[in-house]
C-alpha cells in the first residue's frame, strides 16, 4: 500500500500525472464510503444536543440511551417531554435537535408538512418490526373478540369506552377518526384520552377482575410481556396492514446533520430492536428505574451493541471513545454525589408500598366508594341533560335574580350561556359543572366540620396544619397517580383529586370565621343558657357566614381550576378540549375552550358570591 502511494505521489509525466489525480480520488472515495470514517471535529454550538421525549416509554427509553451515549462522549444531552405536533412544531423553528420517535405511518400525516417545506431532515430507520392497534385481554379474545367488527357485539360488556393514550397522539387521531366515521358500527364508542401509565392502569384494573377492555397496544412494550394480550384483526383501513406495523424513523432539524456531523453519524449507526427496547421499559416500569439509570446498566450489559453504536464515533473533543462506559464520565458527580444518591431515602418506595397495600386490602371499600362517587356525578349530569337547554339556561337565570336581584347579572348568566352552547361546548360545560358541584359539596360536609373542631380544639390544629400546607403546595398531579392506580380512570380519580385540592380553602375558612367570632358574644349566649350546640348553630356560625361562604366560592373556584387536570385521567369536561388543543398546537379551539372555562368561572363566582349588602 505504501509503495502503492509513494508511486502515486511521483509524477514522471503525464500519464503520472492521471494516475495521480485517479489515486486521491480512489482515496477520497474509499474514505468517504469507509464505515470507520471519522467526523471532524464540531463547533462548541453542538456540544447541548435538545432532545425531544413524547412521553411514550419506548421512547423514553431509546431517548435514555442516546442520552447516555452523548453524555459518555462528553455533550450535553438536554430531553424535553413534548407531544407529537409540539415535538414537529419545535423541530421546524429550531427549538430542538433530535427525535427518535417518528412513528410511520401512524405520523405521515404530522410529518408531511414539514418534510415537504425542508424543516425537518430524516436520518433514517431506528426501529423496524413494530406493531401499532387496537388490543384485547387473552380472555376477551377468546370470549369472541377478536376482530374490530367484534367490538360493537361487545359494546355493553365495553362500556362503549376504548382506552387511548395522550390527547393529541398519532393513536388517538386514528381511533377519533374512527369513531367519527362509524366505522365498525363504532360511532357510540367514546375515547378515553389520558397517558400511557393511565391507559395501563386501567387494563391492569380489568385483568384483575377479568373485565373485557380494549386499549391502544403496541410491541415494543414490556405490557406484551406483563399482560397475556392478543391484536385485534381487521383494522388494516385504521392502522395500517400488519397489526398496524410500523416503523421508526429518527428526524433532525433541518442543517443539523451538515452542522454537528459526529452526533449525526451516532444517529445514524443507532438501531434499536424490538427486544432491547422492551428490556429498557420494563426496568423503568418494573422496576421503578430512571431511565437516565435503566438505560446505562442495559448497555454496560450489552457492549458489543455500544460498540456497533460507537463505530466511527469520536468524542466531543475528537478523541475515541474508551472502552469503559465510565471512562468517559463526564456528569460533573462528586463521590459525595454519589454516596448521597447511592443513599436515598426510600420515600417513593414506602409510598408505593402503601398504595399497594390499601389496594390488595381495601378492594371492597374503594369499589364502593367509585360506586358512590361515579353514581352522584353521572347521575347531576343526567339530570342536566335531561333538562332542555332553553329551560336550565332560564332557571339558572331565574335562580341568580333570586339570589341577588340584578337584571344585569342575570342577563349577563343567560347571554355567557348562550354563547356556550353556540361555541358547541354545553355537553361538556354540563359535564364540568357537575363534576364542580358534587366536589364541592363533598369538600363542604367534610370542611366545615373539620374547620369547627379545629378551632375548637387548636392542638388538632396545629397538626392539621402542616397537612392542609402539604395539600395546597404538592403538585397536583401528584394526587392523580395513586388515584388513578386505586380507581382506575374517570370521573372517580378526577373528582377525588379535585377534592384534595380544593379541601384545604374551606377548611381554613370555617376555622378562621369560628375563631374570629367576639368573645363577648360568645359570653353573651351562655349568660344565657345556651348549651354548646345552641351556641354553635346560634352563635358561631350566623357570625362566621362571611368566612364560611368565601370558604365555599374558593372551593368552587379551585375545583374548576382543576378541571384541565381532571381530564388528563377521562373525568371529562371542558379540560378534554384544552388538553387536545394543547397537543396538537390548535390555537382556535384551545381559545374556544378556554374563554368557556372563563365564562363558566365568571357564573359561579357571581352566583355564588354572598350578596352585597
Amino acid at each position: 500500500m505504501s509503495i502503492f502511494v509513494a508511486t502515486c505521489l511521483i509524477p514522471r509525466s503525464r500519464s503520472a500525472l492521471a494516475l495521480l489525480l485517479m489515486c486521491l480520488s480512489w482515496t477520497l472515495t474509499v474514505a468517504a464510503e469507509s464505515p470507520a470514517a471519522v467526523p471532524p471535529r464540531e463547533s462548541p454550538a453542538c456540544r447541548v444536543v435538545r432532545l425531544a421525549d413524547i412521553g411514550w416509554t419506548d421512547v423514553t427509553a431509546t431517548t435514555a440511551l442516546l442520552s447516555s451515549l452523548l453524555t459518555e462522549l462528553g455533550y450535553d444531552p438536554h430531553t424535553t417531554v413534548l407531544s407529537v405536533p409540539v415535538t414537529f412544531a419545535s423541530l421546524q423553528r429550531g427549538d430542538l435537535d433530535v427525535f427518535l420517535g417518528n412513528w410511520m405511518p401512524a405520523q405521515e400525516a404530522q410529518r408531511r408538512p414539514y418534510i415537504t417545506d425542508g424543516s425537518v431532515e430524516v436520518i433514517g430507520i431506528n426501529l423496524s418490526g413494530a406493531k401499532f392497534t387496537l388490543a384485547v385481554p387473552a380472555y376477551g379474545y377468546d370470549s369472541g373478540l377478536r376482530d374490530f367488527a367484534d367490538i360493537q357485539r361487545f359494546a355493553p360488556a365495553l362500556k362503549n369506552t376504548i382506552y387511548g393514550i395522550e390527547p393529541g397522539s398519532p393513536g388517538n387521531r386514528l381511533i377519533l377518526r374512527m369513531l367519527q366515521q362509524d366505522r365498525f358500527g363504532l360511532g357510540s364508542f367514546r375515547l378515553i384520552e389520558s397517558s400511557e401509565q393511565a391507559m395501563l392502569s386501567e387494563v391492569e384494573r380489568a385483568v384483575r377482575v377479568r373485565e373485557p377492555i380494549v386499549f391502544l397496544a403496541w410491541d415494543p412494550h414490556p405490557m406484551n410481556l406483563r399482560f397475556e394480550l392478543r391484536y385485534l384483526t381487521g383494522g388494516d383501513a385504521v392502522f395500517g396492514a400488519d397489526f398496524g406495523g410500523a416503523t421508526v424513523y429518527t428526524l433532525v432539524r433541518h442543517g443539523y446533520a451538515a452542522s454537528c456531523p459526529n452526533v449525526a453519524r451516532l444517529l445514524r449507526n443507532l438501531r434499536f430492536t424490538t427486544q432491547g427496547e422492551s428490556e429498557v421499559m420494563s426496568a423503568m416500569l418494573e422496576r421503578h428505574a430512571p431511565p437516565e439509570d435503566a438505560a446505562r446498566q442495559w448497555l454496560q450489559s450489552h457492549p458489543d451493541v455500544r460498540q456497533s453504536w460507537l463505530t466511527g464515533v469520536r468524542t466531543f473533543d475528537a478523541a475515541l471513545p474508551g472502552s469503559s462506559l465510565n471512562a468517559l464520565r463526564r456528569d460533573g458527580r462528586t463521590v459525595f454525589d454519589t454516596w448521597v444518591r447511592n443513599h436515598k431515602v426510600p420515600v417513593g418506595a414506602a409510598a408505593a408500598l402503601l398504595v399497594e397495600y390499601v389496594k390488595a386490602h381495601g378492594a371492597a371499600v374503594l369499589s364502593v366508594l367509585a360506586a358512590g362517587v361515579r353514581a352522584c356525578v353521572q347521575g347531576l349530569n343526567s339530570l342536566l341533560r335531561k333538562i332542555p337547554s332553553a329551560l336550565l339556561v332560564l332557571l339558572l337565570a331565574a335562580l341568580t335574580w333570586g339570589l341577588h336581584r340584578s337584571i344585569s347579572l342575570a342577563l349577563f348568566v343567560t347571554l355567557a350561556l348562550l354563547f356556550i352552547m353556540n361555541q358547541g361546548y354545553w355537553a361538556a360545560t354540563l359535564e364540568t359543572l357537575s363534576l364542580v358541584l358534587v366536589a364541592t359539596s363533598t369538600c363542604v360536609l367534610i370542611g366545615v366540620p373539620l374547620g369547627i373542631a379545629a378551632a375548637h380544639r387548636p392542638r388538632l390544629h396545629a397538626v392539621l396544619r402542616p397537612v392542609l400546607d402539604l395539600m395546597q403546595t404538592l403538585p397536583t398531579f401528584v394526587y392523580l397517580i395513586p388515584t388513578l392506580v386505586l380507581f382506575g380512570l374517570g370521573v372517580v380519580p378526577g373528582l377525588i383529586s379535585t377534592v384534595i385540592f380544593a379541601l384545604p380553602a374551606i377548611v381554613r375558612m370555617t376555622q378562621l370565621g369560628v375563631s374570629s367570632v367576639p368573645r363577648p358574644l360568645r359570653e353573651a349566649g351562655q349568660a344565657f343558657g345556651a348549651t354548646p350546640w345552641q351556641l354553635l348553630w346560634k352563635v358561631e356560625l350566623p357570625s362566621a357566614a362571611p368566612e364560611l361562604l368565601a370558604g365555599v366560592n374558593q372551593c368552587i373556584m379551585l375545583s374548576l381550576s382543576m378541571v384541565v387536570i381532571a381530564a388528563l385521567v377521562g373525568a371529562g369536561g371542558l379540560g378534554v378540549p384544552v388538553v387536545r388543543a394543547l397537543s396538537t398546537v390548535q390555537i382556535g379551539i384551545g381559545f374556544e375552550a378556554g374563554f368557556v372555562i372563563v365564562l363558566l368561572a365568571i357564573i359561579l363566582d357571581r352566583v355564588c358570591r354572598p350578596r352585597s349588602r
